[in-house]
């Protein structure tokens, strides 16, 4: 899932300022973010920045109109699945800190075009293994070099999903707010941990060099760099702060 990743924001409240019963927030999350292949009936995004998402993707249908034909309604299902949740293991929590202060947490990605961008990527890559006459021990291995026919239009479409996942959760949690406002005491958002991808692909300087470094279940731990690292279903989950590390790429684990 390209540009998977998590988004965390603390509240202005404790665990006894919560309701004994929690029934009807779980209900006004579940009404404001669709989940699975659901989408919105209206696109929830500002119209501004759903036409500047808009402009990037046409270009990239454009130049590979297959991959328009791989989305059904490829026009408009990216538009309304923008603040949805998806599936798999994509979740949305109400969390409590050492503290007992209160967390939103969410994980999600690029939905159903991010997907379909990595299927076809991953497909053009194989079919240029192939003409290459490159063996490699398994088929998923394929890859596209740098300065070949469709590397380019590859890291377009990837940052372009990656920026799609970033307003994806940023717009979730804004609805995930304005749910659960009713169902609690007023409350401020008091500190975001981070908005991050732990699937990704960003060109960044390491040792004097430009390199692109993918991060696959990894997060960016540069010097000070808020991160999450969230645990499976009942266990913690934690904020971090990169220390930098050189050796990993400034990464740590997500």
């Amino acid at each position: 899932d390209i540009g998977c990743g998590m988004n965390a924001i603390q509240l202005s409240l404790d665990a006894a300022q919560l309701p004994d019963n929690l029934r009807l927030i779980r209900a006004a999350i579940e009404s404001a973010v669709p989940v699975g292949f659901s989408a919105h009936d209206q696109p929830v995004v500002r119209a501004a920045e759903l036409k500047q998402l808009g402009r990037g993707l046409e270009h990239i249908f454009d130049r590979h109109p297959q991959l328009r034909r791989m989305q059904k309604h490829a026009d408009r299902t990216w538009a309304l699945q923008l603040g949805s949740l998806g599936g798999g293991n994509h979740f949305i929590e109400l969390c409590l800190d050492e503290s007992r202060r209160l967390w939103v947490m969410l994980h999600s990605g690029s939905r159903g075009v991010g997907n379909a961008i990595g299927r076809y990527f991953i497909e053009l890559a194989r079919k240029d293994m192939a003409r290459q006459h490159v063996r490699l021990p398994h088929r998923d291995l394929a890859y596209l070099k740098e300065g070949s026919e469709h590397f380019d239009d590859y890291v377009e479409a990837v940052h372009w999903a990656q920026d799609y996942a970033l307003v994806n959760r940023r717009e979730m949690m804004r609805l995930i707010l304005e749910a659960i406002a009713p169902h609690l005491p007023p409350f401020q958002c008091t500190h975001e941990a981070i908005n991050c991808h732990h699937n990704y692909v960003a060109m960044e300087q390491h040792g004097g060099q430009s390199l692109y470094i993918t991060r696959k279940g990894a997060i960016r731990a540069g010097l000070g760099e808020l991160g999450i690292i969230p645990g499976s279903m009942g266990a913690r989950s934690f904020i971090v702060r990169g220390k930098g590390n050189e050796e990993s790429w400034c990464s740590c684990a997500h």
